[in-house]
């Protein structure tokens, strides 16, 4: 055999290695992507199931729920796309848009949880963001074309003022625990931040809410006042004891 011709078959022989290996290299990278893909739809749909499930803690609306319930069936729908031999997906599509049938024609608005005031700070905070994902999904959704502008601004402006009440109430609670304590300051600068905050909007109930924190600090002002008046009261007839005490004729012996 010559030379030229061991020369030729090695070569052939490399390029066919390199070429296995490119070949194999990019499918590898197809692969990789295509889990990457599925796991990021996979996070999606768990994300947004588990804020469906928390809708029995504060009043989802109809339009809402429908925005989370497309987002479930879209990611259903990319993943059916990127992975053609899954069966059961095609039973999960059509489970979803039989739900978003349901809500567009049987929604009952009077079945909707009514709003929960915060019992507790971690409870108020929860609360607080899971506002803030539902905001957010809402915000993507509408960046997706996925949701209509005005659908959009309407439930945002709705979940702002969710979440003004969260805090509101929230502010109430720890103002009044704050009282019991006979903390005055710490209950005044919360009951003052609060209605900093509701001096800015002008809706019923920011004007509502508003009222009743001014109520509540101009009686901790009176309560403060009555209780000097008492306290320098009793400073006042502590001195005229002793008063009478250092003046009190002397008794003869």
């Amino acid at each position: 055999m010559s030379i030229p011709l061991i020369i030729g078959l090695i070569s052939l022989l490399l390029i066919l290695i390199i070429g296995y290996n490119v070949i194999i290299q990019y499918r590898q990278r197809l692969e990789s992507a295509k889990q990457q893909e599925l796991a990021k739809q996979v996070a999606i749909i768990d994300a947004t199931e588990e804020l469906i499930s928390n809708a029995s803690h504060l009043p989802y609306s109809k339009e809402l729920l429908v925005c989370l319930n497309k987002r479930i069936l879209y990611a259903l729908e990319t993943i059916a796309e990127v992975d053609t031999k899954d069966r059961s997906l095609k039973q999960r599509i059509h489970h979803v848009n039989e739900q978003l049938t349901h809500l567009e024609t049987h929604f009952d608005q009077t079945n909707v949880v009514a709003f929960q005031v915060p019992n507790s700070d971690r409870q108020a905070i929860g609360m607080l963001q899971l506002v803030k994902r539902l905001k957010n999904v809402l915000k993507g959704e509408h960046s997706k074309g996925r949701i209509a502008t005005q659908a959009y601004v309407l439930e945002n402006t709705r979940l702002d003022n969710m979440q003004l009440r969260i805090n509101i109430e929230n502010v109430v609670k720890r103002a009044n625990d704050a009282r019991l304590k006979r903390q005055f300051g710490t209950a005044k600068q919360l009951l003052k931040k609060g209605i900093d905050v509701l001096s800015s909007r002008n809706d019923a109930y920011a004007t509502k809410a508003q009222q009743k924190l001014q109520y509540m600090l101009n009686e901790i002002d009176n309560n403060m006042s009555v209780s000097s008046e008492q306290e320098r009261q009793q400073l006042l007839d502590k001195d005229n004891d002793e008063l009478d005490v250092l003046f009190q004729p002397k008794r003869k012996w």
